[in-house]
């Protein structure tokens, strides 16, 4: 108990020196590591091991909606407080459960390195805070999902793809690694592919009518048949006569969202080949344009059978949430 009320003293003072700013600006701050959607978790192993764990497992471990297996929204690594010093403070993503203070949550930023986001999660019993993990966590969920975008985005931005072909054919600006090539180009549809092991990581970009999209109140189905016509055109399977449709066994999940601050459908499913045992996740931002009378479609999607898919769709994600629009 005495380690844990000291760390919680030392992060608590932290804290304090980062919100009053003066000796912040004093300490020079590491660079950050750790991979990507992964986060520390700094908790006693009695309490990892019971209720607590668990709620911290069901709120950030979750599955990811709309890939084709069960995967973790982030992958968690479990340490006790006496052991978080050194070079394990400098990870970017951590959480600290502390038992024995008033019940609470609160997001800091760059206490041990830069770029961090930190989570102090308190409370004066177990059930207290499982309260509170449960409450707060869709707020810290995004948190954590904002700092890991833009460290995937900082990384990509390192070895760009240099052209200018899609800002002459959509009026768009894409970041994408060089890694990636152009495997179709036509008048009105781009296809960019990166190669990994046993598989492919996909790009796509089109335009439709508003109209194909918002004819009436039925904008999934309407999403769906854009993209089967889309693949029965673009996108051929292994043999003659096949190509990519929308998988017809499940409803893709749809939100509404902003992409380059413009209102945007986003559509998470699984895409198949219809003729062929071909499947796997796919990421679809319908973009509206109403300058131009248009949806802009830009999407992602994974080929890469029995492999996990989760850090491919977010490398894509980063792509496609990095869309600058004319």
């Amino acid at each position: 108990m005495k380690k844990t009320l000291f760390l919680l003293f030392s992060l608590v003072f932290l804290v304090s020196c980062n919100e009053n700013g003066d000796k912040t600006e004093e300490r020079i701050l590491s660079d950050s590591s750790g991979n990507i959607n992964q986060i520390t978790l700094i908790i006693e192993n009695e309490l990892w091991e019971g209720q607590v764990g668990e709620a911290i497992r069901d709120n950030f471990a979750a599955t990811v909606e709309g890939l084709p297996q069960e995967e973790p929204m982030f992958s968690l690594s479990q340490i006790p407080p006496e052991t978080f010093s050194g070079f394990v403070r400098r990870n970017r993503s951590f959480i600290s459960v502390q038992e024995g203070d008033d019940a609470g949550a609160r997001i800091v930023k760059d206490l041990y390195a830069r770029p961090q986001t930190g989570v102090i999660i308190s409370g004066e019993s177990e059930e207290e805070l499982v309260h509170v993990i449960n409450e707060s966590s869709k707020k810290l969920v995004s948190a954590f999902k904002e700092t890991e975008m833009k460290e995937k985005q900082r990384r990509m931005r390192k070895s760009l793809k240099k052209d200018d072909k899609l800002e002459e054919k959509f009026g768009l600006s894409l970041d994408f690694p060089s890694a990636y090539r152009y495997a179709l180009e036509e008048e009105d549809f781009v296809w960019i592919r990166k190669e990994i092991p046993k598989g492919n990581m996909e790009i796509l970009i089109y335009e439709v009518p508003i109209n194909q999209i918002e004819s009436d109140t039925n904008t999934i189905g309407n999403i769906i048949k854009m993209r089967d016509s889309i693949g029965k055109a673009h996108i051929p399977g292994p043999t003659e006569g096949t190509h990519m449709i929308t998988e017809e066994a499940y409803a893709p999940y749809l939100f509404e969202t902003e992409i380059d601050g413009k209102f945007a459908y986003e559509t998470r499913g699984t895409w198949e080949v219809k003729g062929a045992f071909m499947a796997g996740p796919f990421l679809n931002y319908a973009i509206k344009d109403e300058a131009n009378n248009r949806f802009l479609v830009i999407e992602g999607f994974v080929f890469s059978p029995s492999r996990g898919k989760r850090d491919n769709m977010f490398e894509l994600d980063a792509i496609l949430q990095s869309a600058d629009i004319e």
